[in-house]
């Protein structure tokens, strides 16, 4: 009977569906929604620039200064979160400062094409420090991770704001954000992929190869040309359709003040609120199983640096699913159907085999079947969550004609900048949550895999599973309340290009 009700809803919402798309705004929609596979590729391309930067700074970096460099750990963190706090602050500004910019070469362009060479340029230097003292030396790298994230910030942020303004279709923005956060998540793997296999093999000068100075080098050299070459093909790749996006919006003389109630009042919808939680509670959970990732394949499943190798190169083919699969699901079950479905299985997998383990139903650490059971659940599982994200960033996208309907301006800036912010300060606080479960259960440093104390393994799991949980819980419960469906979006559209010819008569 459930199934019955069910299944009689999905015809309703179908039917509501097809009369509106019989509007009048068909056939604007329907141009605006023929992209073609080129600049689908080149705009996601760009992605790559964000994904190598990000993959860097979380995995890399610290790493780096810490431990080769031989800067005070304590100072490279503290250097690190205070980039990331002067991060946070430039995203809605860069954000609003392009939903107002005028220029020959539209709202985005200008700040995309600035950002290529300095932030590339910049990146490189960060990976060749001079040998200073660890005073001048924390105040270099506080530098330049600052402009860094800035520069990233005036190109990743007007790019996001992009993707509502080349298509207004449903379902092409998903397959749109799909190619970015292939892109975006293969990118990042990729030089992280290149960095193990070329950069930082082991050799008689480095026994270790994480500790050589000359790798690093390298591939700050390497990698700030490809977020060059990244930038600039996104750029270049959607040049040519900076003709149709939309104009800004007239001048008008705002103080500070006011500049902020107009942003309070575009952020004032309940769907962007439940958008808004579901970021917090995502953001975080992000932060705490990155921040811990390489401990728990080092120290809790033993797995060798072979092994942790093939475990990034995975992340490729998860990133190939979840490209697959969001266009697909939201096309199936609507974009918050899809995103709660995918959500639910992909959360309710993520710390089952750690659960498994405490249970004693997992094979040893040693055991021939432990990697490829583990591999194979991790790389679906996170396809999923890759697939979940790309449709999460194309429900904001729709948020924007909805919010424009409201107050009559659009705000694609604002919007994006609102979640990368969340996104940004809270994966510090899931880095900071995954460092008070270390200090809780005592958790050696600098020890070798065997010298780590069960009972303390036993505790991170039994740690880490609740925390995951919980915070997924509150993440798929916030965004049961978004409110934007196929049919709404239509209507909103239908409602813009209805105002739109009545202000031209």
């Amino acid at each position: 009977m459930a199934w019955l009700l069910f299944r009689e809803r999905q015809c309703s919402e179908c039917a509501v569906a097809c009369r509106v798309q019989k509007a009048p705004f068909k056939s604007m929609t329907e141009a605006a929604a023929k992209l073609g596979l080129a600049t689908k590729l080149t705009y996601g391309f760009g992605a790559v620039a964000y994904g190598i930067k990000d993959n860097g700074f979380a995995y890399f970096l610290l790493l780096f200064y810490g431990t080769v460099v031989g800067l005070e750990p304590a100072l490279a963190g503290a250097a690190l979160l205070i980039a990331l706090v002067f991060d946070s602050l430039s995203d809605p500004v860069v954000g609003y400062w392009s939903d107002n910019t005028r220029s020959r070469w539209g709202r985005r362009h200008p700040f995309m094409y600035a950002a290529a060479i300095p932030v590339a340029l910049c990146y490189s230097l960060l990976w060749q420090p001079p040998d200073w003292s660890d005073g001048a030396l924390f105040l270099y790298l506080v530098v330049l991770a600052i402009l860094i994230r800035t520069l990233i910030t005036f190109y990743e942020t007007p790019s996001s704001a992009l993707m509502p303004e080349l298509t207004a279709d449903y379902d092409e923005r998903t397959t749109i954000q799909a190619w970015r956060s292939f892109f975006g998540w293969a990118g990042g793997a990729g030089m992280a992929v290149f960095m193990y296999a070329f950069l930082l093999v082991p050799s008689e000068t480095y026994p270790v190869g994480a500790l050589n100075r000359d790798g690093y080098e390298t591939y700050g050299v390497i990698s700030g040309g490809v977020i060059l070459v990244a930038i600039l093909v996104s750029a270049l790749g959607t040049h040519s359709r900076i003709g149709a996006l939309k104009a800004p919006p007239p001048r008008a003389r705002k103080g500070l003040k006011g500049v902020f109630e107009e942003v309070i009042e575009t952020l004032r919808d309940k769907s962007f609120f439940a958008l808004f939680i579901s970021t917090i509670a995502s953001a975080v959970a992000t932060g705490l199983t990155a921040a811990l990732t390489f401990i728990m394949l080092t120290y809790f499943w033993a797995f060798s640096s072979v092994e942790v190798f093939y475990w990034t190169l995975l992340v490729v083919v998860s990133a190939l699913m979840g490209l697959l699969i969001a266009p697909w699901a939201s096309k199936r079950w609507g974009k918050k159907g899809a995103a709660l479905r995918l959500g639910v299985l992909a959360f309710t997998v993520q710390p089952m085999p750690v659960l498994f383990r405490l249970l004693g139903w997992m094979p040893d650490n040693g055991d021939p079947l432990l990697f490829p059971i583990l591999a194979t659940v991790n790389t679906i599982d996170l396809g999923l969550i890759i697939a979940m994200q790309a449709i999460l960033y194309s429900m904001l996208a729709d948020l924007v004609e909805h919010t424009e309907v409201r107050t009559g301006r659009r705000s694609e800036g604002v919007f994006f900048s609102a979640l990368t912010f969340i996104r940004k300060t809270n994966q510090g606080i899931g880095a900071f949550a995954a460092g008070l479960i270390l200090q809780v259960i005592a958790f050696p440093d600098g020890a070798a895999p065997s010298e780590v104390p069960a009972a303390s393994l036993t505790q991170l799991g039994t740690l880490l599973v609740p925390s995951q949980w919980a915070l997924w819980g509150v993440m798929l419960a916030a965004l049961a309340f978004y409110r934007l469906d196929r049919a709404q979006h239509q209507s909103n559209l239908v409602a813009i290009q209805t105002r739109a010819a009545e202000s031209k008569n």
